[in-house]
């Protein structure tokens, strides 16, 4: 009996928003292996922001997602067969496997799966805390902002994954870590489950005034480093109240995401305070990844990395998911559970 995987596609290119109809599920056979190959089943499919950029055609950092083809997406799961002798049915490994329940894939070409010990990690974590969002949180942190114990650290979206994992990495090395975040149930976890000194609900201060003086309230000291994630009035508010060398590490700017300029109200600030500002992407950065994982694996192992995990059930709820992880309905790490 043949094996039939179901995939969602990508459609059509959104105009503006995105909305489920740009993307669409398919049947396909699972093709019969080749020499080198390996057949995974995935078991969970890690939903992220940069997924936006890429269903749009413009130019940017990466190629544009093609039309009519899977997907991208990071996945872990579980070899279910293979004809390749570095990997064994049984085998759990963390890869690109797309919007998809199955992955047939070269093995031998190198990277493209790698396997994971789930002995001390939940296998979800592997595209969580201890995977792509936990080292873009740790490379922008360590090799950008930099911080020094003493110093404070502001977060954008900071009950998201990458934003929770900056957070904690700075409360290791002994910053004051202010966070950002929409609503105050996500603001009561930031604070009571993710351990950041305070955290500031954006969603009441409606103007650059009020979320100014909030933050001042929150950062007597000021602000020495500050991870972006959503641009915007949020990035005026903080440049407002930097420190002199005070240091930005771009992560995302998701308020423009849909297309809508966003300007910056106070650029020179940025020449006033001789601010560093960086862009990264953190899989431009492939020499830190051992360094990053063994620190933030080693956290999540002994219980000293707290994390959330959103979970949609079944490949077909992928879209709606993805909808919704662009408007902050999700509580830390949006996944798709696939088994």
């Amino acid at each position: 009996m043949t094996t039939m995987n179901r995939q969602i596609l990508l459609a059509s290119r959104p105009a503006g928003e995105p909305s489920a109809d740009n993307f669409r599920l398919v049947e396909t056979p699972v093709p019969a292996l080749q020499e080198g190959q390996v057949l995974v089943r995935n078991h969970f499919l890690s939903l992220d922001p940069y997924m936006r950029g890429r269903m749009n055609d413009g130019k940017s950092y990466a190629q544009p997602q093609p039309l009519d083809a899977v997907m991208i997406g990071g996945t872990v799961g579980e070899v279910v067969e293979s004809k390749n002798a570095h990997f064994q049915a049984g085998d759990k490994v963390v890869g690109m496997g797309g919007w998809q329940e199955y992955l047939v894939v070269d093995a031998s070409q190198r990277g493209v799966l790698q396997k994971v010990d789930t002995t001390h990690i939940p296998l979800s974590a592997y595209l969580g805390a201890v995977g792509m969002p936990g080292v873009t949180g740790w490379y922008g942190l360590v090799k950008i902002i930099n911080p020094k114990a003493g110093e404070t650290v502001v977060v954008s979206a900071a009950s998201g994954a990458v934003g929770g994992a900056v957070g904690q990495l700075a409360k290791v090395r002994g910053c004051r870590v202010v966070g950002l975040a929409g609503g105050p149930e996500k603001c009561a976890q930031v604070v009571g489950e993710l351990g950041f000194d305070a955290c500031i609900d954006y969603k009441a201060h409606p103007d650059l005034k009020s979320l100014s003086r909030a933050l001042k309230e929150a950062c007597p000291d000021g602000v020495d480093g500050y991870f972006e994630n959503v641009g915007g009035m949020i990035l005026d508010a903080v440049m407002l109240r930097s420190n002199a060398f005070s240091r930005i590490a771009f992560c995302g700017m998701i308020a423009g995401y849909n297309g809508q300029p966003i300007p910056m109200a106070n650029p020179s600030l940025i020449l006033v305070n001789r601010m560093k500002l960086e862009g990264f992407i953190v899989s431009e950065h492939m020499e830190v990844w051992p360094e990053a994982l063994k620190e933030l694996g080693t956290l999540v192992a002994t219980g000293r990395f707290k994390y959330r995990e959103t979970v949609a059930e079944g490949i077909a709820s992928a879209p709606e998911a993805f909808l919704g992880l662009l408007k902050g309905r999700n509580f830390g790490k949006q996944l798709v559970k696939l088994v």
